[in-house]
């Protein structure tokens, strides 16, 4: 009981220091503003030059790393409570891959250019395939070691593929724009393009929403699960289908951006009892707040050229990953 008097803070917490990164986004650059021509810029009564830098440029990357960081982290503690595996996100088990490479073959053979609607709905795709491929091999896999390979092998096949397809581009400017899906980045991303992507979002969400309190009775194995009532194919639906709308949707904003769904939900987990359904908001605001602050850096790092956001986020995601292994290695070695 104590622990759930505690979520509502450590929500209101984070959704304070979001805001805070938000905003921190929007003052600092290359052009630095002060809180008055912010505020006005934002009210409309800004001046024109600020105007265009907080709400053409700044506010809308901020607001597409953060949106993105959410629906990865939701994803990351929805797959880990569904296949009670700690190591479960999107990056790691190839669904972000997948979802590249379907938005890698939009833009590859011009299909993005039939439709706006076609680079989400191609993500999407690629993203579902993988997840449900893996909510399918799960329950018939004892070793979390051998899950994660099939997810390596996934994420594997599509970086090859999309490797194949860098080799094949047509253009300069197609390479151009198949790297950055590849690499991960918000920059030069509108209001607009998350309005484009915001059904899936939102979806995405109800779908994580409906799972949850599955999540929290699959804890005791999928048989105590199904005895105290629990529909486990239909949880397992919910939550692929989360998973493929919302990584989809974040792949078609931002690309391939890895291991947020790692680290946040394993941060927020002692928190909230190691309660896989109270963990899923706070893993989601904590990872939204990661990502605003990696492309914060992404963009003030002293570089010739501005780092991509997969870049930073790996940088910080992966050391904190090979820990989370290696020390759930060493409890397992302990038991």
């Amino acid at each position: 009981m104590k622990v759930q008097n505690h979520t509502p803070t450590l929500v209101l917490t984070l959704l304070a220091l979001s805001a805070l990164a938000i905003a921190a986004s929007c003052l600092i650059g290359v052009t630095p503003l002060p809180m008055g021509r912010l505020v006005a810029a934002l009210v409309g009564l800004g001046d024109p030059q600020a105007e265009l830098i907080v709400l053409d440029i700044r506010l809308p990357r901020a607001l597409a790393a953060f949106v993105v960081g959410v629906a990865l982290a939701g994803c990351g503690a929805a797959l880990q409570g569904l296949l009670r595996n700690p190591l479960a996100e999107p990056g790691v088990l190839g669904v972000s891959a997948m979802a590249s490479l379907f938005a890698t073959i939009t833009i590859y053979w011009g299909f993005v250019q039939l439709s706006p609607w076609m680079l989400p709905l191609a993500s999407i795709a690629g993203a579902l395939l993988a997840t449900g491929l893996l909510a399918l091999i799960a329950p018939r896999v004892q070793s979390v070691v051998t899950l994660v390979l099939v997810g390596v092998g996934i994420s594997s096949l599509a970086g090859a593929f999309m490797s194949l397809l860098l080799n094949l581009a047509p253009n300069p400017f197609t390479l151009s724009d198949m790297m950055n899906w590849m690499m991960g980045s918000v920059a030069n991303r509108s209001l607009e393009d998350l309005l484009l992507a915001s059904p899936f979002f939102l979806s995405g969400a109800i779908a994580i929403g409906l799972a949850a309190p599955g999540l929290r009775a699959l804890t005791l194995g999928e048989e105590a699960a199904s005895a105290v009532g629990l529909d486990v194919g239909r949880s397992r639906i919910w939550v692929v289908l989360g998973t493929g709308l919302l990584t989809g949707a974040a792949v078609s904003i931002a690309g391939a951006v890895g291991f947020v769904g790692i680290i946040a939900p394993h941060l927020v987990r002692p928190l909230v009892g190691h309660d896989p359904a109270r963990t899923l908001v706070p893993a989601a605001l904590l990872g939204g707040l990661v990502l605003v602050v990696a492309d914060l850096i992404a963009r003030l790092a002293p570089t010739g050229q501005e780092l991509k956001l997969g870049v930073v986020a790996a940088l910080i995601g992966a050391p904190i990953f090979i820990w989370i292994a290696v020390r759930r290695r060493m409890l397992e070695a302990d038991q």
